[in-house]
């Protein structure tokens, strides 16, 4: 029977080097990324300057800047980490299809039976370890014969099983020294001193086949994956290495430190099984159709895509899917490749939606030489929910919800062919504000990624059909209505005026254009046929005046 081999890849480094990627810059200073842990911000992750200046995984962002002054930090997000080591977990897909991700920073790859393609497994982790030097990324690797070996060999060396009673905590110091244990600077305690070069760690370990037990019986507790407190108290008894635990019996083990630590020692020496779930490749949807001959006419390219498009939309439609960008990738005879993008307002599987779109774009394809293979993907698309049969009460009710949304399909379509003609970000649609603030009553909203507003909310006072910024006005400074005004260098007499209606800052926040203060608007009819909208700003940071902000119908 063959044995079993399991790779685990640790990126000690990966959110700081994600960085660095995007940034190289940062590789040359001091760098680490910062994430918040019990309402303290700490550092996360730290590059290879950050370590070598004395600063480590976990610190306290405060410490770590009395260290080094200099320390140039990013804030950590989590979902792009996560994005990133989806990357590499396709990239790992090259060294064996049997690939599992372990968040938030490590991959663990099934090696059975996939070693001798690459030479041995030697030569497979220094290929590893080069094509990561390649991508910028650190990587510590354990190979073993299961996955707790390896994730033990991959983390911890033998350097780490030190004394537990290192004097670092207060209940271990006596009396008279303890108020003198928390005042130690972390390198009298066991860290680096400033200045200092960081450990080398080595980048893989290999335990041979049946060796396993062996290779991680040198090793801290703590590289049985349990627990914090599970660990300390097993270190206060004289337990700080995985080989101390060999001569003790399982049942006394079980009573005093539960179940776990049990099944962890024998998970790691392969007394217990622990399978690995490969992740799941994600769902990708594409047509192909290879030509006999090479095309060109308009055509010939139309009943291709019609082929494509039936097909691309069954297997959307079994998955409940709907494609939201679709990719037409057109080879042509001469080895050429030519790709157009499609965007659609809202996702669909149904070809007779897509297949117009397409047919606009048909006239930006160059045949060339001749069109000898068409691609169809989504490269966009979402789940689609399907629908729920009513019965005979509930008929009534669906028709005229189907009348109402025969409109809505309408503009859904209406929105895909100008989309399709000046892009789908240049199609906005106004959608009404949650606040008093008249220039904020609406706000501007993508069409094709908001719904439309059920019904907009009628205003106690009516509100002017165009408004601007507000305009200085020539007048007397008084809260009262003038008598004459100028604006826009013309001159206006009031013939009639509704107000004042009262309108307030927003307290919360500091607008840029309300530091005027309060504003009292009128609505004023002006002797040359205008309706204009003037306020009295009483002042605040800024002076007070007269303004304009709109004109009614």
């Amino acid at each position: 029977m063959r044995h079993r081999r399991i790779l685990s890849l640790w990126f000690p480094r990966l959110g700081a080097e994600r960085l660095i990627r995007a940034e190289p810059w940062l590789a040359e200073v001091p760098f680490a990324v910062v994430g918040e842990e019990a309402q303290a911000q700490v550092v996360t992750s730290l590059s290879e300057k950050a370590s070598e200046v004395g600063i480590y995984r976990g610190q306290p962002l405060r410490d770590a800047h009395a260290v080094c002054a200099d320390l140039i930090t990013r804030a950590s997000v989590p979902h792009r980490d996560a994005a990133f080591l989806n990357v590499l977990h396709r990239w790992a897909g090259r060294y064996s299809p049997w690939v599992a991700p372990e968040p938030p920073d490590a991959l663990v790859i099934d090696l059975t039976g996939c070693a001798h393609l690459f030479g041995g497994e030697p030569a497979l982790m220094e290929q590893v370890a080069q094509d990561c030097a390649d991508l910028g990324l650190s990587v510590r690797q354990g190979l073993a014969d299961t996955l707790g070996a390896a994730w033990a060999l991959a983390r911890f060396t033998e350097q780490d099983g030190g004394s537990h009673r290192s004097g670092d905590a207060i209940d271990q110091e006596a009396r008279a020294t303890r108020s003198r244990a928390g005042k130690r600077r972390h390198w009298e305690r066991g860290g680096l001193p400033p200045g200092a070069p960081a450990q080398r760690l080595p980048q893989g370990r290999i335990a041979g086949v049946g060796q396993s037990w062996s290779a991680i019986s040198p090793l801290p507790v703590a590289a049985l994956r349990i627990d914090a407190y599970t660990q300390n108290q097993l270190n206060r008894l004289g337990l700080r290495r995985i080989s101390d635990l060999i001569g003790q019996p399982r049942a006394g083990l079980a009573r005093r430190f539960g179940r776990g630590l049990v099944d962890q020692l024998d998970k790691a020496t392969g007394s217990a099984p622990e399978p690995i779930s490969p992740g799941r490749a994600p769902d990708r949807f594409s047509a192909r159709l290879s030509l006999p001959d090479p095309i060109g006419l308009v055509e010939d390219v139309t009943e291709a895509l019609e082929r494509l498009t039936q097909h691309l939309c069954a297997r959307l439609k079994e998955k409940a899917r709907g494609a939201r960008v679709l990719r037409l990738e057109a080879y042509r005879a001469d080895h050429s490749m030519q790709w157009l993008t499609l965007k659609s307002a809202v996702a669909s599987h149904d070809p007779a939606r897509l297949m117009p779109l397409l047919k606009m774009k048909i006239d930006e394809i160059d045949a060339g030489t001749g069109i000898d293979m068409l691609r169809l993907e989504a490269i966009q698309h979402e789940p689609i929910h399907a629908r729920t049969i009513a019965g005979h009460a509930e008929a009534t009710a669906h028709g005229q919800a189907r009348q109402k949304r025969g409109l809505e399909t309408a503009t859904e379509d209406l929105l895909n062919r100008l989309g399709a003609r000046i892009g789908m970000e240049a199609i906005t649609r106004r959608h009404p504000g949650n606040s008093h603030i008249p220039e904020k009553g609406a706000q501007v909203l993508a069409a094709a990624w908001s719904a439309p507003a059920q019904g907009w909310p009628r205003h106690p006072v009516p509100r002017p059909l165009q408004l601007w910024r507000p305009e200085p006005v020539h007048a007397p400074d008084t809260p009262a209505l003038p008598s004459r005004f100028r604006w826009r260098g013309r001159d206006f007499t009031p013939c009639g005026a509704t107000g004042p209606e009262r309108i307030a800052p927003e307290w919360w926040l500091d607008d840029p254009e309300w530091r005027t203060g309060p504003r009292d608007y009128w609505r004023v009819e002006t002797d040359k046929g205008e309706r204009l909208w003037l306020f009295y700003a009483h002042g605040g940071t800024m002076s007070s005046g007269w303004f304009c902000q709109g004109e009614f119908a």
